[in-house]
């Protein structure tokens, strides 16, 4: 029997390459170290030149199973590379809690979002000479209402043998109700389950990684319990980083990113993944 029977095989994916030169360097030590077997890329963050992109790519040639997917950014504060695409917040995207509530009163068009979402992955494609293996979104943008529809035409489309992310927990319903932001989440991933699976699309078959990111939560209690359940196959999603002033001046989230690195990158983690049956390998 081989070593690795009886292990679950998970995804640990850190979102945001690509937002910062410090978020960049720390996802991919935690890489080469082997902590990390997935991340997803901003196409139009401010730190992807052709050098981020080649050291990528290097850091995934030491991991036999690091997959790069593309981060899909629909939200402020960043900016479209199409033109004439609506709704923006003067040249940027809307905010993500405009961008939800505009796709529940259903005020979108899918056809902005499909075009933006086949231009990243394009932009994609061009800077690694390939599709991404998997397509997420920045804030769980892919699972909003009228929104996810553009997203899932597009993946179809411009990448269709890659899976893409639902936010959706495979748990007891006495587990769930313990996230308020997680049960939301849930709702509106059971929609984009449908709507990917129709369109003959792959996806994550459990989900975790969705905490508070503004209070000092214990990160390694937090992973205990993201492991808890979690289906083999299933994805945690984490966002590792070392803080400089380009993600100051992007993201509230500062501090927690180097705090996950920590964790990530220290021995308790490699003893929590022993402990829970769970392998990245």
């Amino acid at each position: 029997m081989s070593a690795a029977a009886g292990l679950r095989r998970i995804w640990l994916c850190a979102d945001d390459y690509g937002i910062s030169p410090g978020v960049n360097r720390a996802i991919r030590d935690l890489i080469e170290r082997g902590r990390l077997n997935a991340t997803s890329v901003m196409m139009v963050g401010p730190a992807i030149a052709r050098s981020d992109v080649e050291a990528l790519q290097a850091s995934a040639k030491t991991s036999p199973r690091c997959a790069i997917g593309l981060h899909v950014t629909l939200s402020a504060p960043f900016r479209p590379l199409t033109m004439h695409f609506r709704p923006l917040d003067g040249d940027m995207f809307m905010p993500f809690p405009k961008l939800l509530r505009a796709g529940v009163l259903r005020r979108l068009d899918r056809e902005f979002f499909r075009n933006e979402v086949k231009a990243q992955l394009a932009a994609f494609a061009e800077a690694f000479g390939r599709a991404p293996d998997f397509v997420d979104g920045h804030q769980h943008v892919q699972l909003y209402p009228q929104v996810r529809d553009g997203f899932v035409d597009a993946v179809s489309e411009g990448a269709p043998n890659a899976w893409v992310r639902q936010g959706g927990r495979d748990l007891p319903l006495k587990q769930r109700l313990a996230s308020p932001k997680a049960i939301v989440l849930d709702v509106l991933s059971a929609q984009f389950r449908r709507r990917a699976g129709s369109a003959g699309l792959s996806f994550n078959p459990g989900f975790a990684g969705a905490y508070d990111f503004t209070r000092a939560a214990d990160f390694g209690e937090l992973m205990r319990q993201f492991l808890e359940g979690l289906p083999d196959g299933g994805l945690v999603m984490c966002h590792p980083g070392f803080v400089d002033d380009v993600l100051a001046g992007l993201d509230p989230m500062t501090d927690v990113r180097e705090r996950e690195h920590a964790y990530l990158a220290g021995d308790d983690f490699a003893r929590l993944l022993a402990d829970s049956r769970a392998t990245l390998g």
